[in-house]
């Protein structure tokens, strides 16, 4: 069976890659800062130790299956992460993303995210969704820099952090077939709307 996990993909300004052992330090400084963690479910990274432990437990076991895509992308000048973007393969074909500060409000996220998309697409996927903070907007525009469409709103008790979190459901379908929306939070969360003024 041909390996779909995590091909490389080339942008303009940047590579998308696998994480590997080397990238270590560099997933820290990715993880640790509070800043770009404060709307992400898992707490900031403390050490190089846990960074490594997170590396395990959240890549290399992607990395063994036959199909995926858990990037980190790089500047093409050093090749060294300066971010990340998944999409999960489970049904929610759920789009997730994170970016070092420092590299913020210059389109490096929407510019990941859109090969990433591309290649799903192309492996025959035949929606994305993503969903964000209502207390994050700037994350709601990149999903509609992609072309993604609100759908509704619902509340979760977040875990680990367990906070109350209004989150945003965002989705793009690839076929054409608008009128399919991925209900799944829709029917778990008891607490779901849709907003007029999205």
């Amino acid at each position: 069976m041909e390996n779909h996990n995590t091909p490389t993909l080339e942008t303009e300004r940047l590579i998308l890659r696998k994480f590997t052992e080397n990238d270590i330090e560099a997933l820290f400084d990715i993880y640790k800062d509070e800043e770009v963690n404060t709307f992400l479910p898992w707490f900031p990274l403390k050490s190089l130790e846990e960074a490594e432990k997170f590396f395990k437990d959240k890549y290399i076991e992607a990395y063994k299956q036959s199909k995926g895509y858990k990037y980190a992308f790089c500047l093409k000048a050093d090749n060294i992460p300066i971010g990340y973007v998944n999409v999960s393969i489970e049904e929610n074909h759920d789009l997730g993303y994170g970016l070092r500060k420092e590299f913020w409000h210059k389109g490096m996220v929407t510019e990941a995210c859109r090969a990433v998309v591309k290649q799903v697409k192309k492996d025959g996927f035949l929606y994305i969704t993503a969903t964000h903070d209502i207390n994050n907007p700037r994350s709601g525009e990149v999903m509609k820099q992609l072309g993604m469409s609100y759908k509704y709103t619902f509340e979760e008790q977040w875990q680990p952090k367990d906070i109350r979190v209004t989150f945003r459901m965002y989705q793009l379908n690839f076929d054409g077939q608008n009128v399919r929306v991925y209900k799944e939070y829709w029917n778990k969360y008891a607490v779901h709307f849709i907003e007029s003024d999205i």
